[in-house]
């Protein structure tokens, strides 16, 4: 098979980077009044700023080529009807199934997987519903008050990420927390307030085997029944399961009624919009969860139909594949001036950095390219406050995302404007800089001028949007999605599957009975000394 940088788009690509890496962004906007309206794009609710970015029209024409050489439009295809293009694990990927219509057709293995989903999806209605009226009861009797999501990775950094995004839309007559870590500390912190008879565990595993998960369900159903001094009865009350393994949930103790079930070609970053949503849909409610699916069916149906100029996550994708490839840039920073989006880089990590972290292409060979970025970022202000000073005048080019509302779902005084001027003046300081001579008319000394200097030239999008809400969740987390595809099939990497995070979970099932026991240590020499060491202080 052709090596990515064998592509004519690819080598066009490299000669044209030669001929416009050291334009500056003051000489293209000057060059250009109309730049501004020319590099933008609005579509679903976005619009998408992309002026402030080291391109020309010729740069975007190479890049939409090579979308083209690689195939984008098939693969977008593939995706969406169903086609096993998770070839390592010969599986289809149909997250967007999981936000279509009921009257939708997908087909997997010969079989409409749609009516499936809305079934699933009607009975966490009718659940969420019997927990919100107060007709599920615990043990006691008494309502729940406390919903408490456990998983790991996906099916924690999705719901946590919802539910902080939507929390001005949650109902507040509910508490919800999440665990993760198995660090004792995580689980400790999050009940200690809690009363357990007023309390719902959610516990997020596909396999039900999942060694931190299960970790702290097993601490999460000890904690129960030692609190209402109850027999195992109880837990039928007070934990249910999202996962496809009915005899593990049974095992646990959870009556299989309560078992809310996904499929294998659902990724867990992927997930938040399946049964792994639960506690987003506890939160903000079936109406609100349903208008988030609308809002990622949206982004969907733009990725799938709208030309590849016009195209929102081919736009994002092909600038991250520009800058990493051609400038060697290594991160991205997303950058939101929302605080309700506070952990919206943290769910990206997993999103990008997960899918497209690999270094073997499709056909099994070693890239000779780089891959994903490292994703990152802070709430705006904040981070203006930290690490803006790198970006500015920093060493590394990094490439910033921001996203903005033109519209506060707390509108006190002026902070709002203040917030929104902070968004627009980062991106013209990153682009435009400030020169010695700016500097030196300003009244600075001479000596201290260079220290004052900002050489901008660094790239950024804005998107600006009228105001969170539900489905805008749903369109931010689709674009992003579709831009990390869209990276992918130009990297010719398979960006569902993640055989990576499985070596270091093998060893430490094996170094677990080591800490327990002194048992014979066969590790390398650092490995043996630091099991030594921990059983010595332990």
């Amino acid at each position: 098979m052709t090596s990515l940088t064998d592509l004519t788009a690819w080598k066009k690509l490299t000669s044209h980077h030669d001929s416009i890496k050291s334009k500056h962004l003051r000489e293209l906007f000057e060059s250009d009044n109309q730049r501004g309206q020319k590099f933008s794009l609005e579509a679903c609710g976005i619009f998408l700023d992309y002026s402030k970015n080291r391109i020309t029209s010729e740069t975007v024409e190479l890049l939409l080529a090579l979308a083209r050489e690689s195939k984008l439009p098939e693969r977008i295809e593939a995706m969406m009807t169903g086609e096993k293009i998770n070839i390592t694990e010969d599986r289809a990927v149909l997250h967007t199934a999981l936000r279509a219509p009921a009257d939708a057709e997908v087909l997997v293995d010969g079989e409409n997987v749609i009516p499936e989903i809305h079934a699933v999806l009607d009975k966490m209605s009718a659940f969420c519903d019997s927990i919100t009226s107060g007709k599920w009861t615990g043990h006691t009797g008494k309502p729940i008050r406390n919903v408490v999501n456990v998983g790991i990775g996906g099916s924690d950094l999705g719901p946590v990420m919802a539910y902080e995004a939507l929390r001005h839309y949650s109902n507040r007559n509910l508490t919800f927390r999440f665990v993760s870590n198995v660090d004792g500390t995580d689980f400790a912190e999050a009940t200690q307030d809690l009363k357990a008879e007023e309390t719902l565990f959610i516990i997020a595993s596909k396999t039900f085997t999942t060694q931190e998960t299960m970790t702290n369900a097993h601490t999460a159903r000890t904690w129960l029944l030692d609190q209402l001094g109850a027999d195992q009865s109880a837990v039928a009350k007070h934990f249910v399961a999202l996962s496809t393994n009915a005899d593990e949930v049974s095992q646990f103790g959870i009556d299989t009624d309560n078992m809310f079930g996904f499929w294998d070609w659902v990724g867990g970053r992927y997930s938040m919009d399946s049964a792994i949503g639960l506690s987003t849909m506890l939160a903000i409610g079936p109406d609100g969860f349903r208008e988030m699916l609308a809002g990622f069916r949206e982004m969907d149906e733009h990725y799938r139909t709208a030309p590849l100029d016009k195209n929102l996550p081919v736009l994002l994708g092909l600038l991250t594949v520009w800058y990493t490839d051609f400038f060697g840039s290594q991160t991205t920073a997303v950058l939101p001036y929302d605080q309700y989006l506070k952990r919206f880089p943290a769910y990206l990590q997993q999103l990008t950095m997960e899918s497209n972290g690999k270094s073997i292409t499709l056909n099994g060979d070693h890239v000779d390219y780089d891959t994903s970025p490292i994703y990152w970022g802070e709430p705006g202000t904040n981070g203006q406050h930290s690490f803006y000073q790198l970006i500015h005048q920093g060493t590394h080019l990094i490439p910033c995302d921001f996203i903005a509302f033109a519209k506060s779902l707390n509108p006190l005084g002026d902070h709002h404007d203040k917030l929104t001027a902070n968004v627009f003046a980062q991106g013209e300081a990153l682009a435009m800089g400030k020169t010695k001579q700016q500097v030196l008319d300003e009244g600075t000394p001479e000596e201290l001028a260079p220290h004052r200097v900002f050489e901008g030239n660094r790239p950024s999008n804005t998107l600006l949007i009228e105001k969170l809400t539900p489905a805008v969740l749903g369109k931010l987390v689709a674009l992003y999605e579709h831009s990390v595809f869209t990276q992918g099939v130009v990297w010719n990497v398979n960006p569902f599957d993640q055989w990576g995070v499985e070596l270091g979970k093998v060893l430490a099932k094996k170094i677990v009975p080591e800490l327990q026991a002194s048992t014979d240590l066969a590790h390398d020499s650092s490995t043996n000394q630091l099991i030594e060491r921990y059983r010595s202080l332990k």
